[in-house]
Formats: structure tokens, sequence, C-alpha cells
């Protein structure tokens, strides 16, 4: 009997735990160069990634494959405010340690959550990071400073400092215990699948949101036949508003799917709008 119990605790796996020390490590490193390698291809998602790094040379120390598929999967385009962004990075540790661990997270679902909260969180980020604390910091440095008090600078830099990083150990570590939480609960895969479907939701309507607010593609072009101006904007608004607009994106994501480098596209698109432009069809 207890030669069994012995050849059982051996085939075992040995569960895969982060530390503390990796976990600061994971912070520090996104607090202080998220933002430091931004790109209009993938924007924080090298920052992401190299946050993630030691977490995942942690949970896959001996699985190159493993560490390798963890990685990429980091690399996809990713944005938001980094200190209250700083609740995602945290959740995803605890997502990656239950999925090294077997449980019924799997990566579809890790990156549904961070397509899903990035925008979420960058709003109200956004909001009360830049418009209230820090303006509010700089009203009381500025006011000191203008006064001839030289401690207005430090003063600020104290306030927005503090604030910073109070609120970014916080959130990570807010991030971190609701997801061990939450998934420590979970134990039907449905249930899970749910979630992501949800997520998955959330995210599609953001990126909805962001084509909606941030592509803007208009033609001039317009016919007299007879007496009568036909505009041809405004048929195409008849039929789907923005439908140039929504083309443009298809093609992209086309060109994307086919495996058609970000580069090329971008060249494409500055080809195009030029000698549309220089017909005066957009």
């Amino acid at each position: 009997m207890n030669e069994n119990n012995v050849m059982e605790a051996q085939e075992k796996p040995v569960a895969r735990r982060l530390t503390k020390k990796d976990l600061i490590h994971c912070f520090v490193i996104w607090e202080t160069t998220s933002e430091s390698c931004l790109s209009y291809e993938r924007l924080m998602s090298l920052g992401f990634c190299h946050a993630m790094s030691p977490i995942i040379n942690r949970l896959y120390p001996d699985n190159k494959e493993e560490r390798v598929k963890a990685l990429k999967r980091h690399l996809v385009f990713f944005n938001t405010e980094n200190n209250w962004g700083a609740f995602i990075p945290g959740l995803v540790c605890s997502m990656e340690e239950d999925m090294a661990n077997g449980g019924n997270v799997d990566p579809d679902m890790i990156t549904s959550v961070k397509v899903g909260l990035m925008g979420p969180l960058a709003g109200i980020g956004d909001t009360i990071t830049q418009g209230l604390v820090k303006t509010v910091a700089l009203a009381i440095g500025v006011d000191m400073a203008t006064k001839g008090n030289v401690f207005g600078t430090i003063l600020f830099i104290l306030l927005y400092g503090a604030y910073l990083m109070a609120m970014g150990i916080f959130m990570f570590k807010q991030g971190y215990t609701v997801g061990r939480n939450i998934l420590s609960k979970i134990t039907d895969k449905k249930i899970m699948g749910k979630i992501t479907d949800i997520l998955s939701i959330i995210g599609s309507t953001i990126a909805g949101a962001m084509i909606y607010n941030n592509v803007n593609i208009t033609t001039p072009l317009q016919f007299t036949v007879a007496e009568s101006t036909v505009v041809v904007q405004d048929l195409f608004n008849a039929i789907v508003p923005g439908l140039l607009s929504v083309f443009a994106v298809f093609l992209v994501f086309k060109n994307l799917s086919k495996g058609t480098s970000v580069f090329k596209i971008m060249l494409w698109m500055f080809v195009v709008a030029i000698v549309c432009s220089l017909l005066g069809i957009l």
C-alpha cells in the first residue's frame, strides 16, 4: 500500500506556482517598460510580452516549445492605460498559472480577456489619471512654482509618482487575486467557454468602435445628370454608413490573414491614398 502511494506521488505532476518575486518582477517590467516600445502595428504588445517573460520562464522552465507559444500569444495587439490597466497582466498571470497546471484556461480565453478588458480600463484610467489626478497635481505644483517656490516641481513629481505607483501595484495585485479566486471556483469548461465568448463579443465591439472613431474614408466624387447632382458619398451612406471605411478595414484584415506584412500593407495604403487624392477620388 505504501509503495503504491509512493508511485502515485511520483507520477503526479508537480504544481507550478508563481512566487512573490516573479509577480514583483512582472509588475516592475510592466510599470517601467510597457509604454517604451510602442508601435502602430502592435502598440503595447511588446511591453506586455516583456512583462510576462519572468512568468513564462517560471511556469515552463524545461519546455522551450511552450515558452515560445506563450510569448507569441502575448505579441498580439494590445493597448490600455498602464496603471489601471495593470489589472490585466495581474489577471493574466493567474490565468497562465492555471493553464500551466492543467486548468480550464486556454490560450483563446487569455487573448479574449486581454482584448475585452483593455478598452474599458483604458477609458477609466485615462479619464482619472490624465484628466483628474494629473491635472490636480499640476495645478498645485504650478501654483507653487509661479509664486517662486522651487518645491512646486518636486511636489508634482512626488504626488503624481506616488499615485502612479500605488494605483499600479493595487490594480496588479487585485488582478492576480481576483483571477486566482475565480479560476479556483470554476471547474466546468462550458462556463469557461461562455466567459470566452462573452469577452470575445466585448472585444469585437470595442474593435468596431475603434474602427468607427479612427477610420474615416470618404469620396468627393459627384456627377451632374441633366439638372440633378448625384453625390457618390451620399449613395454609399444610404447603402451602409461608412462603407468605404468598412471596405478598407476588410481589405487590411484580409491581407493580414494571408500573412502579408504590416509594412507592405501600410506602403500600399500610402500609394493608394496618394494616387486617389491626385485623381480626386478620395
